[in-house]
């Protein structure tokens, strides 16, 4: 039986892949893997990468290191998306970007037009920090006003038990952390 894919092809100029080993309830559940598109969105894609392997040490506007590690999915709404990246204080009020406390919107080439994009949260244009999205359903109404920089290649079934989670609200009963994260070599799976 033939498989259908609306993933877009990978592209000819390598993009860098990260990962993230993600605890829910201090469980390991899996690893998601991403390929962020710095072929058409490299400022963007390049301050995630870095905040993946934490190599930018300490920001200057928090006082916190540059790095996903430890952090949590703070905001999950099902049959939307799965928030996380507030590295400093680990509710969607804190976060910055290696650029600086905020960088601007590259650009809106990308639609949110399918699940598992990696997309930037912010408060309005050009506030772009360290906070990230995944959506879980196609989410149009978010074009044009969040910049998609990445997709899941591998683990969609992670975000998906991201995605069911408990919640209180938007937040998850239990602690969903990020508990590993760096640059991803398919040679070291």
């Amino acid at each position: 039986a033939a498989v259908s894919c609306s993933m877009a092809p990978p592209s000819l100029v390598a993009n860098p892949r990260v990962f993230f080993d993600v605890d829910i309830g201090g469980e390991r559940v899996g690893r998601i893997v991403l390929e962020l598109f710095a072929d058409v969105v490299p400022k963007t894609a390049e301050n995630f990468r870095a905040l993946c392997t934490g190599e930018k040490g300490i920001g200057p506007t928090t006082g916190k290191p540059l790095h996903y590690k430890g952090c949590p999915f703070h905001r999950i709404i099902k049959k939307f998306m799965i928030q996380g990246g507030d590295f400093s204080n680990q509710n969607g009020t804190g976060g910055e970007s290696i650029y600086g406390e905020k960088f601007e919107d590259e650009n809106f080439h990308y639609k949110h037009d399918q699940a598992g994009l990696l997309s930037m949260a912010n408060a309005g244009p050009n506030t772009n920090g360290s906070q990230f999205f995944i959506t879980t359903v196609p989410t149009p109404h978010l074009d044009g006003k969040h910049v998609v920089f990445g997709r899941v290649i591998k683990g969609m079934g992670v975000a998906k038990i991201l995605e069911n989670v408990e919640v209180n609200g938007e937040k998850p009963a239990q602690l969903c952390i990020i508990a590993e994260c760096g640059e991803y070599s398919p040679r070291f799976p």
